[in-house]
């Protein structure tokens, strides 16, 4: 397997900004649950129970240094989507490769909804999405050398 990116903690500041009062130090680091598993389980850093048609968003704690010509996918948990119709409110999130300098320090947010009829508890720590890497291409003719400065969002500013 081809090793491409490293996941960190954003800095305890950049976490406090959005008003996060989960506890800093329980936030866990994606990880894959078997060596099969192509998904990087991101964890809760806090509890939430999400009612039917309910939306949070999660400030996971987490950023990733990915390389060039990679970019980060993040969909609900298999499970989830499948017992609660648990879906990402931008349906599929992209982290690129370039959102890790971003001024937020590349802050992760997941933004998701319980469309299910049954009320969704996640404890912290529990898994409820995954993250998958994936390599892409470009045009031949693509002339793109626009610079990120912004954090989610940001490049159609």
């Amino acid at each position: 397997m081809k090793k491409i990116a490293k996941f960190y903690k954003v800095s305890l500041d950049e976490y406090l900004k959005d008003g996060n009062k989960a506890d800093y130090e329980q936030i866990c680091l994606p990880k894959r649950a078997t060596a099969g598993s192509a998904g990087y389980d991101f964890f809760a850093p806090f509890s939430f129970t999400l009612a039917p048609n309910q939306t949070i968003k999660v400030a996971t704690g987490i950023r990733v240094q990915i390389d060039e010509g990679w970019v980060l996918k993040i969909y609900p948990r298999s499970s989830l989507g499948f017992k609660y119709r648990l879906r990402l409110d931008n349906t599929v999130g992209i982290i690129d490769s370039d959102y890790f300098y971003a001024d937020n320090e590349g802050h992760i947010f997941i933004k998701i909804t319980n469309l299910g009829t049954n009320e969704l508890v996640v404890e912290q720590g529990k898994a409820f999405a995954q993250g998958v890497f994936v390599e892409f291409g470009i045009t031949v003719d693509d002339e793109c050398d626009g610079v990120r400065t912004g954090g989610f969002g940001s490049t159609d500013r």
